[in-house]
């Protein structure tokens, strides 16, 4: 299946912000409310989402972002893994013109639980 997707990996507390972007999508899989700090609002649009699978890498990431940053770190380590394992990947492209594979971005979120960036709103979101 092809997805067109974006996504950011905005550090706030420590080093450069990285946003990762890419043509709209006609889906909400919870960027805008992510990128705002709606977090409970962002679990809700991605749980909405009709167009994409579960299963999909972009809305595995995001919706990892969002559990992270309400303190559910459990929920979110089992989607970022997923996102990391998962048999589908894309490339996405940053804002200074790096690619990054969905995979690296999911193990990046894994890495960023493991160290508790998540409670201080560093975020990995994909659009």
């Amino acid at each position: 299946m092809s997805i067109v997707a974006a996504a950011a990996f905005l550090v706030l507390a420590e080093g450069p912000v990285m946003v990762v972007s890419a043509p709209a999508t006609d889906y909400d899989i919870g960027y805008r409310e992510l990128v705002v700090g709606e977090n409970r609002a962002a679990i809700e649009a991605i749980q909405e989402c009709d167009e994409l699978p579960s299963t999909d890498p972009a809305r595995q990431i995001n919706l990892a972002v969002a559990l992270a940053r309400v303190g559910e770190y459990e929920a979110a380590k089992e989607r970022f893994d997923a996102a990391a394992r998962n048999a589908e990947r894309y490339e996405l492209e940053t804002a200074s013109g790096d690619w990054v594979d969905s995979r690296v971005l999911a193990r990046r979120g894994l890495a960023m639980l493991e160290v508790g960036k998540f409670g201080s709103m560093e975020a990995l979101a994909v659009r």
